[in-house]
């Protein structure tokens, strides 16, 4: 007990202080995490959305490939992306590995399937209802498209915070790709397991903390902007 007393006020400590190697983790995190993110959803958003209001040959295979790769496991991940990152592989000229740009990669790659497929039942959801009120009211084709697109705007967004969450705390393509560099590339989980691995405890706690204290604040706002909006 008096182990993790210590470690709490360790973590206080660290957390007050803004200790620079905390801070620096927590930059590594933030910034590879919201990058990948960004381009996640920018690619994840209407690639779902297509499937849910389009109609073509293959549309269930589609989909059921998409959903198969949302519970992608990161270490099958980081496996594939180091065959392509290392230097005998395909990009290996690029020389991407163990840097920020490849924990990008892999994180894009878990995002996308994340936040493709609850974007697609977000819009499937509203699109039979919110269809049939849109044409009713005279609506063209892309009116409906927006009219449904508006209905779902909530569910969407939640889709882009489930792919935040999924790749923030993920562990085995940030080692894999990253290299867990001091000062480079070692993000939050990465630091936590090698710190506790050390008997740095306080250390990871405080890292834990930031963790749990992001993904408290990203939920409260998301809920914060839905009250706003509604």
């Amino acid at each position: 007990m008096d182990f993790v007393i210590e470690g709490m006020i360790g973590a206080f400590r660290l957390l007050v202080g803004f200790d620079p190697e905390l801070l620096r983790i927590v930059s590594v995190s933030l910034t590879v995490s919201l990058t990948a993110l960004f381009f996640a959803a920018l690619a994840g958003v209407p690639l779902g959305l297509g499937l849910a209001l389009g109609s073509f040959p293959g549309k269930r295979l589609a989909v059921t490939v998409l959903n198969t790769l949302m519970g992608l496991p990161t270490v099958v991940v980081g496996l594939l992306g180091y065959s392509f990152l290392s230097r005998r592989g395909l990009l290996g000229p690029w020389r991407l590995l163990y840097t920020p740009y490849a924990m990008m990669i892999g994180q894009f790659v878990l995002a996308l399937p994340i936040v493709a497929a609850l974007s697609l039942a977000a819009v499937s959801g509203v699109s039979r209802r919110a269809g049939r009120a849109a044409l009713a009211l005279g609506a063209s084709p892309r009116q409906k498209n927006r009219m449904i697109l508006s209905e779902a705007r909530f569910a969407v967004l939640a889709a882009v915070v489930a792919g935040f969450g999924r790749i923030f705390a993920e562990i085995g393509v940030s080692t894999m790709l990253g290299g867990n560099i001091q000062g480079f590339t070692r993000n939050i989980p990465t630091a936590i397991a090698f710190e506790t691995a050390k008997g740095e405890f306080a250390l990871g706690l405080a890292l834990g903390l930031v963790l749990l204290a992001v993904a408290l604040g990203v939920n409260l706002i998301l809920q914060f902007w839905q009250g706003r909006t509604r």
